[in-house]
């Protein structure tokens, strides 16, 4: 089974803001053929002309409209210019991961942005950090309880390394949620919440074949959130590994 490979293009943030069209020619030179957008919603048009430009298309975009006030009317319109499919909001603070009511909340505010998003052909998804899962409603995961709550049409992206710091190791989260997960966040370390100790897939502590293997189907997206290093050879690092793993196909 062929499983395609995306770069969080947030690894390369400062790259990005330096030189827009280089850095994505650079990940598409190292073998990448998709990439996940962030702060795209103010410059659709120039991320549009540079991934055409580079051969990249966009797997996904993450955009934060949940705690910006509920109103994804201006992402959309901002995805369906930049070619996004998917669009995915990045976090929910953490204050509100601890009452079932709250999380209800959440649910009810993604199911509400994925009626709207169908209407353009859009799919709506949500990503998790640590405290999605170290927080518990009633003995569950707090991301666990949304997932009962969502609409079908609603994904998941589980960062799988946020998972496991936050208590839940991903290869059981990844059993459990099933097919609701369509994107994972590819990532490596010592399993710490120092940012700065993330390293290139294949090179920490991270079960990843065995993370891999637990959802067969999900898109692959690889990301840093920091890195010690430079960022570019951790990001070429990484789809080596998955490569070597048989994952870019």
């Amino acid at each position: 089974m062929t499983h395609p490979l995306s770069l969080q293009l947030y690894t390369l943030r400062d790259a990005l803001a330096a030189d827009l069209p280089g850095t994505l020619q650079r990940v598409s030179d190292l073998g990448y053929r998709s990439v996940e957008l962030f702060g795209f919603v103010d410059k659709a048009e120039r991320f549009r002309d540079a991934l055409a430009e580079a051969s990249l298309t966009a797997s996904s975009a993450h955009a934060v409209f949940i705690a910006a006030g509920d109103d994804v009317t201006p992402v959309l319109d901002a995805a369906s210019v930049a070619g996004v499919p998917v669009v995915i909001d990045p976090a929910v603070p953490p204050e509100r991961w601890t009452e079932r009511e709250s999380v209800a909340q959440i649910a009810a505010a993604l199911n509400g942005a994925a009626e709207i998003a169908a209407d353009r052909g859009i799919a709506i998804g949500y990503h998790n950090h640590a405290w999605e899962l170290a927080n518990r409603i009633d003995g569950t995961p707090a991301l666990e309880v949304l997932a009962d709550l969502l609409d079908d049409e609603v994904l998941l992206e589980v960062d799988t390394y946020w998972a496991t710091v936050g208590g839940v190791p991903a290869v059981e989260l990844l059993g459990r949620l099933g097919e609701r997960v369509r994107f994972l966040h590819v990532k490596d370390g010592p399993i710490s919440a120092d940012n700065k100790e993330q390293t290139a897939v294949g090179a920490g502590n991270m079960p990843v074949r065995e993370i891999l293997a637990a959802a067969p189907d999900a898109v692959r997206v690889v990301e840093l959130d920091d890195f010690d290093g430079d960022m570019f050879v951790a990001v070429e690092d990484s789809i080596r590994a998955l490569t070597q793993m048989g994952e870019n196909r």
